[in-house]
């Protein structure tokens, strides 16, 4: 393995849970698209397959190459939680969604998907296509992002989420010098 570049999708500007819910991203910051893209290396472009992140690519692209759309790079799925705003997941499932943010791992909403679950999902992902194409664009969301850098790091679940991922930002991990991850670049 090499090198990565991980850019989270474009804004989408719901407050809601919205795990695996396709909703479009805004792209109308064509500066902040025109400066990620020219970020970017000569390398192929792989996105997950929902709406957000496909867009996404397709205006970061430029004459790249563009791999197949992938589920697995999909964001975490919420389950029952999918779609619902936070007051209103709070008030139906309050301590669930406290040890779901408390204690990441293992710990899932109501029919959806432990951050256990959704690292191992996106490693074989990556796993999969990194011999293939050892230095690679991923267009993807927060979770996944913060799934490769837990596992590029070393680090626990709960330390991954506490780093920021924007919207339109670049993490760029040396999969052979883990050490060296710049996290949430906003060129």
């Amino acid at each position: 393995m090499s090198r990565l570049y991980l850019v989270r999708h474009g804004p989408t500007h719901v407050k809601r849970l919205i795990g695996w819910t396709d909703v479009p991203a805004d792209l109308s910051d064509t500066a902040a698209l025109t400066r990620l893209s020219a970020a970017l290396p000569d390398a192929p472009v792989v996105s997950s397959d929902l709406l957000r992140a496909r867009t996404t690519a397709d205006a970061i692209c430029g004459g790249r190459p563009r791999l197949p759309h992938d589920p697995r790079l999909r964001e975490i799925h919420m389950g029952a939680w999918e779609d619902r705003d936070w007051q209103d997941v709070d008030s139906a499932y309050g301590d669930a969604l406290r040890d779901y943010y408390e204690h990441p791992g293992d710990t899932a909403p109501p029919e959806g998907e432990s951050w256990n679950t959704l690292s191992a999902r996106v490693w074989s992902a990556i796993t999969e296509l990194m011999p293939h194409h050892p230095t690679l664009i991923v267009v993807a969301h927060m979770g996944p992002i913060l799934s490769v850098v837990q596992r590029a790091k070393g680090i626990t679940a709960y330390e991954a989420l506490g780093h920021r991922i924007d919207p339109l930002s670049l993490t760029e991990i040396d999969m052979h010098v883990p050490s060296s991850i710049r996290i949430n670049h906003l060129p």
